[in-house]
């Protein structure tokens, strides 16, 4: 049997970066390395139906082994790594037995992991973490999931005294840039509540999350020879400035916690002919939400009204809902998933996801999807790292959940 660590580390050898720039599905060819793999996988260990479809998704399941009618649970994990860093060239560093004092990320000279400034690794001294060399993210978001959930397959097709309902399983592609289920299959999938392993450090489960929105902002400017400009020029760059600036300054991520909502500029580029900037919209209120698109679109009229009109454009589209609503009438499965964490000697900590998952958009498309943790901090970046240890009780949780419905 393989141990957990030797299969996320095959898996984070894979590049699997995602493009929110392309139209196919999925984004990116090299996801579907990942994909035929896992459905290989699968079924080597035994699951008959593994299937890799045209839109990137592998799904598979385990029949029941028991006489009674329970629940079909699934579990999901999505592929894709962040754009917002690489994902090729992974050169994973292990650490035993960690003693608490600053990592050394070799690939970058003089760069540091450091608990003065990530003081969260201090609760994790004597485990097993992995973290990047610093050239490339490490993809813990989230091959850890993907990681944990075949080691509970394997588990589970290793030992059949281990009783259990209908599990299904479920990968995809895509989640980085928010359309991880657009094409997903619920009745396919064939589960009636499921869990994604997609949270951070050991203990979280989630069951709400932002409202989420992407905005593409155009300023096109006017160039003129900066020598005879007085009074033509308009300069593309300064006009995207002001834009920005008419945005809450305190309402940014790096001030923002809990339920804070945010704008979050994730790109800036320029001349003074034309610039466009790229923002991620968050909120984990209805109404606040419409509030802040509605927002984006009169800074646009504003910016119009002064340099003319044409000179701004805003293109705002919705990404995902709060699934909060979907998941609180089946509060059983988080009920669940506090049990399991117990069991697994894992201290729950409910929280809201300053972020988002497939599930949400499985819990409205009909599939009660929370979240759990697999284990990682400081996603999307150099900075990412995970602990064994956690992805470990994570695999244990899924074991408890499974063993929980079936009884």
């Amino acid at each position: 049997m393989e141990k957990l660590l030797e299969r996320f580390l095959r898996y984070v050898a894979v590049d699997t970066q995602s493009d929110e720039n392309s139209e196919s599905q999925p984004s990116t060819a090299k996801q579907l390395n990942l994909l035929r793999m896992l459905r290989d996988e699968l079924e080597a260990m035994g699951l008959k139906d593994a299937v890799l479809d045209e839109y990137g998704y592998v799904m598979a399941s385990i029949p029941s082994n028991i006489d009674k009618e329970v629940p079909a649970i699934g579990f999901i994990a999505h592929v894709d790594t962040s754009p917002d860093a690489s994902g090729a060239g992974v050169k994973p560093q292990i650490i035993k037995d960690y003693d608490g004092a600053d990592i050394a990320l070799r690939g970058v000279p003089g760069l540091l992991l450091s608990p003065a400034e990530f003081p969260e690794l201090l609760a994790h001294k004597g485990e097993t973490i992995i973290t990047t060399d610093g050239t490339t993210l490490l993809g813990a978001d989230d091959k850890a999931g993907v990681a944990e959930i075949m080691d509970a397959v394997q588990y589970i097709c290793a030992h059949p005294e281990f009783k259990h309902g209908k599990i299904c399983i479920g990968f995809t592609p895509d989640e980085e840039i928010g359309r991880g289920v657009v094409k997903f299959d619920v009745p396919r999938f064939g589960a009636d509540y499921a869990y994604t392993m997609d949270g951070g450090d050991v203990g979280e489960l989630e069951f709400e999350n932002f409202n989420a929105a992407g905005a593409k902002i155009h300023i096109q400017g006017r160039n003129v020879h900066p020598g005879y400009a007085k009074g033509k020029m308009r300069n593309a760059i300064r006009i995207a400035e002001e834009f920005d600036s008419l945005l809450p300054a305190g309402q940014k991520p790096e001030y923002t916690q809990g339920y804070d909502g945010f704008f979050h500029l994730i790109s800036f580029e320029g001349t003074v002919e034309e610039a466009n900037l790229t923002y991620i919209i968050r909120d984990h209120d209805a109404q606040l939400y419409e509030d802040r698109k509605a927002f984006v679109q009169e800074c646009t009229e504003f910016i119009n009204k002064k340099y003319g009109a044409g000179t701004a454009t805003a293109e705002v589209k919705h990404q995902y809902y709060n699934m909060r609503k979907q998941v609180e009438p089946h509060y059983h499965i988080v009920e669940k998933a506090i049990r399991a964490m117990e069991m697994a000697g894992v201290e729950p900590r409910i929280q809201p996801i300053r972020g988002g998952t497939d599930g949400a958009n499985l819990s409205f498309k009909g599939l009660p999807c929370p979240n759990i943790f697999a284990g990682g901090l400081n996603f999307h970046g150099k900075m990412e790292w995970v602990s064994l240890q956690n992805m470990e009780k994570a695999a244990a949780v899924i074991l408890n959940i499974i063993g929980l419905y079936a009884e």
